[in-house]
């Protein structure tokens, strides 16, 4: 079985945001990591070479395939910001009143936390959390 790429590393978090974003989105991702850590109560660790991980919880796949990852997280992706989310059940029905953004199975695209509603975005963050709590304990 081929071994998990996204891991837990020790790699700075604030050098990979001077590296990969843009003056707004800098601006923007020290907004994320301080909703993230209120929302975990945990620090900001580099998952792989580009997720900002907050907490993990440990997977296992029907397949058998089992793993590790962050409770909640975001990045950087080109012009985009991204905040990685599991949305279903009544959470959907936020998505609609959270602002400019696209959604794809697990992954929230954005420009600008400024064209956002923050508060939705937290409970889209909180109830992602509770969700993958629930699957995985």
């Amino acid at each position: 079985m081929a071994e998990n790429k996204t891991k837990s590393t020790n790699a700075n978090v604030e050098a990979y945001i001077a590296s990969r974003a843009n003056e707004q989105q800098a601006m923007d991702c020290l907004l994320l990591m301080a909703l993230f850590e209120e929302i975990t109560k945990q620090p900001a660790k580099m998952w792989g070479p580009s997720i900002v991980g907050y907490g993990s919880y440990c997977y296992t796949y029907g397949s058998g395939r089992t793993g590790e990852a962050p409770l909640a997280g975001f990045a950087i992706r080109g012009r985009e910001l991204v905040v990685y989310l599991i949305c279903e059940g009544s959470t959907i029905d936020l998505l609609p009143k959270l602002g400019k953004h696209r959604m794809t199975k697990s992954c929230l695209y954005f420009r600008r936390l400024s064209d956002l509603d923050t508060s939705i975005l937290e409970q889209l963050v909180s109830n992602s959390i509770a969700t993958l709590k629930g699957m995985y304990g």
